[in-house]
C-alpha cells in the first residue's frame, strides 16, 4: 500500500489525509503540537462561501495608515524594523486594487462554489460532526457604514455565487441575535451559509482518519523534507521517514519546510484573536460587525468573539491588548453580555499570502505537495483544498479549482 505522510493536522491536513485514504493510501499525520493546534481551533467557523473574499482591497489605502497609529484598530502591524515584514506588507498592499479584487475572487469562486458539499461528503463518510445552517446577522451604526461590505457581496455574487441577503429590522434580528443594542442601525441578514466548531470539528475527523486505519501523532515536530527517488523527512528527534508521498499543511509555518522545494510565495502570519463569553439569551446564529471587523459565532453554549489580523511572527507572544481592542470596539453594538466571564482566550497564525490565493499542489520536488496559505479561509476552504489535492496526487490530474492555487506561482518567501 502507498504511504503518505501529512505534515500538519489543521483542517487542511486532515481533509487531505482523509481524502487520501478514499484513494485507498495508507496515512499517517504528525503535527508538533496536535489536532487543531493552530490556527483551525479558536477561529469564528465560519462555512460562509459569501464571505469568503481577497482580504486585500482598495479601502485598504485609507484605513491601512491610520489603523498603524490607533491601538484598538483590527488590522495590527508592529511598527519596527522588520525587512520580511514589511515586504510582505508591500506586496499585500500592491494587491488592494479593484483589478486585484477581481483576479482573486475569480480564483476563489469555484472553491468557494464547492466548499459546503465537501462538508457535506464528511459528514455521510464517517466523520461525526455537523456543519449548522443559520443565517448570518450582519450590523453597521449606520447605513453609510454598509456601503464597502454591500460592495464586497455584490463582487461575489458578479463572479457567480448566489447569496441571499437583504435588509432586516432590529426586532427582527433579535429574534437570531437578541444582544444587539440599539447602535446596531443598519442590519442585513444573510442566508445560504453554515458554521461550525472547529476544533471538535477536526477532531472527528482525526477520529475517522483512524477509525479507518490510519494514525495522527500529536508532539513530532519535522525539521527537513528532501527527496532523492522518494521522499525523505527527518524529525526534530534525527530520525528519518521515507513515506511515498508528503503533504506539508503547516499553516503559516509551512514557509520553514516549502522554501527550499520551489514554493516561494511569501506566507505572513496574519494572527487572529478570539475568546469565548457568557450571554443573558440564547444566540442561535453568527453575527458579524463589519466596521468593527469582528465575527462572532455559538460555541459550546457560549458566544465566541473573534477578530484582529495582526501581522506578527506565528511564535510571538499573545498580546493581551489585542482582546481588549476588540471589547473596547465592540462593547456597545452588544448587550447581555459578561465581559469578565471570558474563557479559551486564543491566538491563532492564519498564513496569509499577497494575493490572497491558497497554495495547493505538487512542488518542484517529486511527491512533496502543500496545502496552506489559505488566510482566514482555510476551514471553510480545507475539506475542498484537502479532497482535490488528494485528487491530484492519486491520478496525477489538477482540478481547474485548484489551478488558480498552484504553490509555484512566485513572490518572495517570508515568515
Amino acid at each position: 500500500m502507498t504511504k503518505a505522510l501529512v505534515v500538519g493536522a489543521g483542517m487542511t491536513g486532515l481533509s487531505t489525509a482523509w481524502h487520501l485514504q478514499e484513494y485507498g493510501y495508507e496515512v499517517e499525520v504528525v503535527d508538533r503540537v496536535g489536532v487543531a493546534g493552530g490556527s483551525s481551533w479558536g477561529n469564528a467557523g465560519w462555512l460562509a462561501p459569501g464571505k469568503t473574499i481577497p482580504l486585500s482591497n482598495s479601502s485598504l489605502w485609507m484605513y491601512g495608515p491610520t489603523a498603524l497609529f490607533d491601538k484598538h484598530a483590527a488590522l495590527d502591524v508592529p511598527v519596527r524594523i522588520d525587512a520580511k515584514l514589511w515586504a510582505f506588507v508591500a506586496q499585500f498592499m500592491a494587491h488592494a486594487t479593484g483589478r486585484a479584487w477581481d483576479t482573486t475572487m475569480k480564483g476563489l469562486t469555484p472553491a468557494d462554489l464547492a466548499a459546503l458539499a465537501a462538508f457535506d461528503e464528511l459528514e455521510a463518510n464517517g466523520v461525526d460532526a455537523e456543519s449548522i445552517d443559520a443565517p448570518f446577522i450582519i450590523g453597521f451604526e449606520a447605513e453609510e457604514q454598509a456601503k464597502g461590505f454591500l460592495k464586497e457581496v455584490e463582487g461575489a455574487a458578479r463572479h457567480g455565487q448566489e447569496i441571499p441577503f437583504h435588509k432586516i429590522s432590529l426586532d427582527e434580528a433579535r429574534a437570531d441575535a437578541p444582544m444587539l443594542t440599539e447602535k446596531v442601525g443598519a442590519i442585513y441578514r444573510m442566508e445560504g451559509q453554515r458554521y461550525i466548531e472547529p476544533g471538535p470539528y477536526c477532531e472527528a475527523i482525526a477520529d475517522s482518519i483512524e477509525a479507518r486505519g490510519g494514525t495522527v501523532t500529536s508532539g513530532v515536530e519535522v525539521v527537513e523534507v528532501t527527496s532523492t527517488r522518494k521522499p525523505a523527512v527527518k524529525l526534530s528527534t534525527g530520525e528519518w521517514l521515507t513515506p511515498d508521498v508528503v503533504v506539508i499543511a503547516t499553516g503559516a509555518w509551512m514557509p520553514k519546510l516549502a522554501k527550499d522545494l520551489g514554493v516561494t510565495t511569501m506566507i505572513q502570519a496574519g494572527r487572529g484573536y478570539s475568546f469565548s463569553v457568557e450571554t443573558a439569551e440564547p444566540v442561535t446564529c453568527p453575527v458579524y460587525l463589519p466596521e468593527q471587523k469582528v465575527a462572532c459565532t455559538p460555541y459550546q453554549g457560549r458566544f465566541r468573539v473573534a477578530g484582529t489580523m495582526e501581522f506578527r511572527g506565528p511564535d510571538e507572544p499573545f498580546q493581551p491588548g489585542r482582546i481588549q481592542s476588540i471589547i473596547h470596539t465592540t462593547k456597545r453594538m452588544f448587550r447581555g453580555i459578561d465581559w469578565d466571564s471570558r474563557q479559551d482566550e486564543w491566538v491563532g497564525s492564519r498564513p496569509v499570502t499577497p494575493d490572497g490565493l491558497p497554495l495547493v499542489g505538487a512542488t518542484k520536488v517529486p511527491n512533496v505537495y502543500v496545502n496552506g496559505g489559505h488566510g482566514m479561509w482555510g476551514v471553510v476552504l480545507g475539506p475542498i483544498s484537502g479532497k482535490m489535492l488528494a485528487k491530484e496526487i492519486a491520478t496525477g490530474e489538477v482540478d481547474p479549482i485548484l489551478e488558480p492555487f498552484n504553490p509555484l506561482r512566485g513572490h518572495f518567501v517570508g515568515i
